[in-house]
């Protein structure tokens, strides 16, 4: 067994020991997401649902996901979440600027040679939905409201999070960028388990 996956077991033996919730931090050590079903233990609707969106947040506080939804115009790189290298900006519809379009550079899909990444639809998230810097609770109660998350319903959400291909390229993004934990559809299931117990945000 590797040191590091010794140390993974370590850890998971000494939360099984913790509160129910806690214990469920440990899934994005080894990147994955822990399923809804994991959670059956907290028998209050509103702190299972709370459990949801906290692992739930693990990918929406990865930099596949923030370095798209910057707190500036400028989006961030790389899992270090540097800023853009050439400096491009937002533009007034997150496709970039009229001189530096996205899809100047980023393509229908990733080019390898070069490590750029790619989908048909590159581009920011709007402003008003800024989650770079942000804790989870803050992030949930953005979520939940129309002004600031693109008007989605909550079932809106689920499609976008779920079945959205830009947003799945965050679980495929080539070259050496590490995947979001867990899948695009471990996500949904996630997503859609928050919204049935109340869309209650952690603490």
């Amino acid at each position: 067994m590797s040191t590091d996956r010794r140390l993974l077991v370590i850890l998971a033996a000494a939360a099984s020991t913790l509160a129910p919730a806690a214990s469920f931090a440990l899934s994005a050590l080894d990147g994955t997401l822990a399923a809804p079903e994991t959670f059956a233990s907290i028998a209050d609707p509103a702190e299972r649902s709370a459990a949801y969106f906290t692992e739930l947040s693990k990918v929406l506080t990865n930099p596949r996901c923030t370095n798209c939804h910057p707190a500036s115009d400028r989006p961030r790189q790389g899992d270090a979440a540097r800023p853009h290298q050439p400096p491009v900006f937002r533009g007034p519809d997150g496709f970039g600027l009229a001189s530096m379009r996205c899809s100047s550079c980023h393509h229908s899909a990733n080019f390898e040679p070069a490590g750029v990444p790619g989908n048909p639809a590159w581009h920011l998230a709007p402003a008003e939905m800024a989650w770079e810097g942000k804790t989870p609770r803050e992030i949930c109660a953005q979520i939940k409201d129309p002004a600031r998350n693109g008007g989605r319903s909550l079932d809106d959400l689920v499609h976008h999070i779920g079945d959205d291909t830009l947003v799945g390229w965050a679980w495929h993004p080539g070259g050496s960028r590490t995947p979001a934990p867990g899948t695009q559809q471990a996500a949904k299931a996630l997503l859609q388990a928050w919204i049935e117990t109340g869309a209650a945000c952690p603490n």
